[in-house]
């Protein structure tokens, strides 16, 4: 488990009222993530770009503002340390590295069950390009994350870690990237878990216009709505063992 540093609590920098940005501390390897958690919050996302990208893209916080908007604490996570990212600029191969940067996401995910402010909440993931594959490598190995959501993603990279993903798992491509739907449906052919594929019209991987990526925002969301928040009871409780996984065994 890493120890975790708080280098600064902001109001105003994207993160929401309540967002810290963390420094987390994994051995020698000290990784930087940015997390909102709002009033009464019902679940945490956490959000997994590829190795090579930095986390808080101008849309990728304003996806995780629309989620703290709808009761979701937010983790943006850089899987690269600033050194690594550098290296990675030259060689390009950190970034392929999924064993990696799944374990990275993995640990990511361990902190948050213990951090004071999202320990009991349902945690998702939301992965795009490589982080795709990474998040679902980290899902198979902690089966109590309740849902993933890939977009614009390279699933096919988790390789034998796709067949023991218990979430359910929506995939989201673009209308224009055939290549890319064609290994988001290899990657959903060789999981047992509930998938979902949603095809953008007109977009490619990365959805340039507007309206394209709110559509692909607005998916991912009805897709937590939908799948994580199963995790709790009628009442309001929380569940030990995730309603998914109990309809699949019945």
């Amino acid at each position: 488990m890493g120890n975790v540093t708080r280098l600064q609590e902001t109001g105003d920098e994207g993160l929401g009222s309540t967002g810290e940005r963390f420094a987390l501390h994994l051995g020698p390897v000290v990784l930087t993530g940015d997390l909102t958690v709002p009033d009464g919050a019902r679940g945490t996302i956490l959000f997994a770009q590829g190795g090579g990208s930095r986390r808080g893209s101008t849309r990728d916080r304003g996806v995780a503002r629309l989620l703290n908007d709808q009761g979701f604490a937010t983790l943006l996570l850089d899987l690269l340390t600033l050194e690594e990212r550098v290296e990675d600029a030259v060689t390009r191969h950190l970034r392929y590295d999924v064993p990696l940067l799944g374990r990275r996401t993995v640990a990511a995910t361990d902190w948050l069950a213990d951090h004071e402010a999202t320990h009991g909440l349902p945690v998702g993931y939301l992965g795009s390009s490589v982080g795709a594959a990474a998040v679902l490598t980290a899902a198979a190995q902690r089966q109590e994350v309740g849902a993933v959501v890939v977009r614009g993603g390279r699933p096919d990279l988790a390789g034998p870690a796709l067949a023991n993903v218990m979430a359910p798992t929506l995939f989201v491509v673009g209308g224009q990237d055939t290549v890319l739907e064609e290994r988001n449906l290899d990657a959903m052919h060789r999981m047992t878990a509930d998938v979902g594929l949603a095809v953008v019209a007109g977009s490619s991987h990365r959805f340039e216009s507007d309206a394209s990526f709110v559509e692909a925002t607005a998916l991912a969301i009805d897709w937590f709505d939908q799948h994580l928040m199963r995790w709790v009871s009628p009442t309001g409780g929380r569940v030990l063992t995730p309603l998914a996984h109990r309809d699949r065994a019945s």
